[in-house]
C-alpha cells in the first residue's frame, strides 16, 4: 500500500474536525498525466481549511488533492474522468488507465476504513460524536474582476444537514447555528444559513449511514471571502476570525453532547 494521503491527529474525543479537501499534493504518476494546472486545481480545492480543524483535538486532514481522488464523493465517482465530473475542467491529457484509477481507489478505501475505525473507537469510548466536515466554496467563478455570486444564494457559512441526519441531533444543530450567528465577527455577524448552497456531501452521508444514532456530521462550507480565489492569496485576519467563530460553537456542542449522555 502506498503512503497515506491523509492524516489523523488525536484519539477518542467526541468532537472531531475534518478538512478532507485541504490537500494539494498528487502522486508522481498522477502529476505526469494531468492537463489541469496547479492554479486551476487550487481554485477547486479547500486551502487553509486544515487550520480550522484545530478547534478539535481529533482531526482528519486530507494531504492529497481531490483531483487525485475525491474523498467526498461515492467510490464510483471519486476519480474524475470527464470534464463534467470536475466543473467542466479538462483534468487529464489522456484518460487515466485502470491501474492508476485502482491505486487511487485503494487510497480511498483505506481512508474510509481508517476513519471508520477511529469513529468506532470514539463511540465505544464516549457513546456519541460530532464531526465538523469543513469545506470551502467559490463565489467568483466568472473571474476576479466580475461581480461575485448573488449573496442571497451564497451565505458566508453554509451549514449542510441534508445527509440523512437523525432528528435526535436537531437541538444540537439549532444551538450550533445560533452560536455561529451570534459570534462577533470583526464587528458584525456572519451570514450563517442552512442548506442554501449545499446540503452536504458523501462523507457526511456515509457517517450518518454508518453511525445513524451515534454520529452527527455537520457539513460546513465557508465561502472563500478569506482568500483570493484566483491568486490563492489568503487573508489571514479573516482566516483567524473564522477560526474564532467556529471555536465559539465548541462549548455549545459539548453541552448538547452532555445532555445526550444523560438521556
Amino acid at each position: 500500500m502506498q503512503q497515506k494521503t491523509w492524516k489523523i491527529i488525536g484519539g477518542n474525543n467526541q468532537i472531531i474536525a475534518a478538512a478532507i479537501h485541504d490537500g494539494h499534493k498528487v502522486r508522481k504518476e498522477v502529476s505526469e498525466k494531468l492537463a489541469i494546472t496547479d492554479e486551476a486545481r487550487l481554485r477547486e480545492e479547500d486551502p487553509f481549511t486544515a487550520i480550522w480543524t484545530e478547534v478539535a483535538e481529533t482531526r482528519i486532514i486530507g494531504l492529497h488533492s481531490r483531483f487525485e481522488v475525491d474523498l467526498n464523493r461515492p467510490r464510483e465517482k471519486a476519480v474524475y474522468i470527464k470534464p463534467e465530473d470536475a466543473w467542466g475542467l479538462q483534468v487529464w491529457n489522456n484518460p487515466p488507465d485502470i491501474e492508476l484509477i485502482h491505486r487511487s481507489l485503494e487510497a480511498y478505501d483505506a481512508f474510509y476504513a481508517d476513519v471508520h475505525s477511529l469513529l468506532k473507537k470514539v463511540v465505544e469510548h464516549a457513546g456519541h460524536f460530532v464531526l465538523l466536515d469543513i469545506h470551502s466554496y467559490n463565489h467568483r467563478r466568472n473571474g476576479p474582476n466580475v461581480k461575485p455570486a448573488d449573496v442571497e444564494l451564497n451565505p458566508e457559512i453554509n451549514i449542510g444537514t441534508g445527509t440523512g441526519m437523525h432528528r435526535m441531533w436537531n437541538p444540537l444543530i439549532r444551538r450550533f447555528i445560533d452560536d455561529f450567528q451570534k459570534f462577533d465577527f470583526l464587528g458584525r455577524h456572519l451570514d450563517v444559513r442552512e442548506n442554501i448552497r449545499f446540503q452536504g456531501g458523501y462523507f457526511s452521508r456515509w457517517i450518518h449511514q454508518s453511525f445513524p444514532k451515534t454520529g452527527c456530521a455537520i457539513a460546513i462550507e465557508f465561502k472563500k471571502i478569506f482568500m483570493d480565489e484566483w491568486t490563492g492569496r489568503p487573508d489571514n485576519i479573516i482566516i483567524n476570525a473564522m477560526y474564532q467563530a467556529l471555536q465559539s460553537t465548541i462549548e455549545g456542542i459539548n453541552s448538547e453532547l452532555r445532555k445526550l449522555s444523560k438521556s
